[in-house]
């Protein structure tokens, strides 16, 4: 459902993502009679195509989805350019405080707890709305550089940054395609797309370029920089340093700085 109902055009436009259709109508028809214009989504997935679309003022979502969670739906938002700063309240059954500080950590500014208790919607929603429009943050006031506009472009890049952020890490391909809320085939596509290369061979690149300049730049030992790149041993991190440089860490390193290092 795209079509907003009616509502002065000024007023915010708010999403409402939930698999279930009860709360998904409870709550949107609760808002819609404060004034608001509402849209609305049936799952994760679903919730960022629309969101790309839409840039709403502020999004609910159920944490607890198929296919693509409310977690995963977050990281796709938050990863793209166009999306980001738009606040995010997560609604949950069972706001564990573990839970909590997940949800928080992705990148949701608060939680609403099911059953609903409308004072207390309107309270959270109203709160976030005004934060909002106190830090001058309207979705289409962003700079966009790189990749964005699409689900696909929004896949790649949170998976890309889940990768960079612990590249000692060499995660299952199916648990990083879920963490995004896609599946294999289309998280390798995506990376294929934008990067030109898989999942894992982008991995492979990152560690590389990242080796090259903690040689250049720090005076780590090679077996200090193999294992926090991920590498089983110095001797495996030696071998595929040579095969993408032609030279070892130790060569490369003692290179005189006009000495060509690869690219």
């Amino acid at each position: 459902m795209l079509s907003p109902s009616p509502a002065p055009a000024h007023a915010a436009r708010i999403l409402v993502v939930d698999d279930r259709e009860e709360d998904r109508h409870l709550l949107a028809d609760f808002l819609r009679r404060q004034g608001y214009r509402l849209y609305v989504g049936v799952d994760g997935r679903d919730g960022v195509e629309k969101a790309l679309y839409i840039q709403p003022d502020l999004i609910l979502m159920d944490v607890h989805m198929p296919i693509c969670d409310g977690l995963a739906a977050c990281r796709l938002l938050k990863a793209e350019p166009t999306t980001m700063a738009i606040p995010l309240i997560f609604l949950t059954a069972a706001a564990l405080p573990e839970e909590r500080v997940r949800g928080l950590v992705e990148g949701a500014v608060d939680y609403i707890t099911k059953p609903f208790n409308f004072d207390e919607v309107r309270l959270r929603v109203c709160i976030h709305l005004n934060a909002a429009q106190a830090n001058n943050h309207p979705a289409n006031a962003h700079e966009v550089a790189g990749p964005s506009g699409s689900v696909d472009a929004a896949v790649f890049l949170a998976a890309q940054r889940r990768l960079l952020d612990d590249l000692a890490a060499t995660p299952e391909l199916a648990s990083l395609a879920r963490s995004v809320g896609t599946n294999t085939r289309q998280l390798n596509d995506a990376f294929r797309k934008y990067a030109g290369v898989t999942v894992f061979d982008y991995l492979r690149e990152a560690r590389m370029k990242e080796a090259r300049q903690l040689l250049c730049e720090t005076s780590l030992e090679v077996q200090t920089i193999a294992n926090d790149l991920g590498y089983g041993s110095a001797a495996n991190f030696s071998t595929a340093f040579r095969e993408r440089f032609g030279l070892s860490p130790r060569q490369y390193r003692q290179a005189p700085p006009e000495a060509p290092k690869g690219p």
